[in-house]
């Protein structure tokens, strides 16, 4: 009896890309790519409906981040295992996305090898990232902790807007949320640095090189 394929859920908001994705997957018998989302709200439907071992998605998608996409995927299923795939490399945002719980990290110019053994890798619960992600989180885990690293990503673009001197208002129509959600983004934010008021925040964005020194997000 031969074991069954690994089943995969594409998430991205590009169809080409899942198309592509897709084309290189099923040409390995083990692997099986078993449907696709274009953004977090449907990757959560169709990994219910579904049932995955892997989900493998984007961090850059409409609606949901690919963090709260990941942290709710965690939260419902915790036994699938997420893939990130992204273009994307920033140091926070490894670290945010290996926090939330994804157990491997590959960009998109990876090489066809690296993506299915990542894929096999992270089916197997073992972990994944590629080189630069391996030394960025070892150099993380070396620093000492910055209360700015507790941040989710959305906690890290409303400080930095914040910091820039936007009100929440302008924040909400930045982020395309509303000014409700907002407030309680910013409150999370005052609690989780420790600090009083917005310019204490801001203060302590500008010193941890969020913003340029003109304002402008880094």
């Amino acid at each position: 009896m031969t074991n069954a394929p690994i089943r995969v859920l594409l998430v991205d908001d590009h169809s080409v890309v899942r198309e592509g994705i897709r084309s290189l997957l099923e040409q390995y018998e083990d692997i099986a790519v078993v449907g696709e989302a274009n953004d977090g709200e449907g990757a959560l439907a169709e990994a219910e409906r579904l049932d995955p071992d892997v989900v493998m998605l984007d961090m850059k998608m409409p609606g949901m981040t690919g963090i709260e996409t990941i942290a709710a995927l965690k939260q419902r299923m915790p036994a699938v295992a997420v893939l990130v795939f992204t273009s994307f490399a920033e140091e926070s945002q490894v670290h945010d996305a290996v926090n939330a719980g994804a157990l491997g990290y590959l960009l998109k110019d990876a090489l066809r090898e690296d993506l299915v053994r990542a894929v096999r890798a992270v089916a197997s619960g073992q972990a994944w990232l590629y080189p630069r992600a391996q030394r960025q989180i070892l150099d993380w885990l070396r620093r000492p902790p910055s209360p700015i690293e507790q941040l989710t990503g959305r906690e890290r673009d409303v400080l930095m807007l914040l910091a820039q001197g936007l009100s929440n208002k302008h924040i909400a129509s930045h982020l395309e949320l509303s000014e409700g959600t907002i407030k309680g983004y910013v409150s999370q934010v005052l609690d989780k640095l420790g600090v009083k008021d917005r310019t204490q925040a801001a203060l302590l964005a500008h010193k941890a090189g969020l913003v340029d020194s003109d304002g402008g997000e880094r």
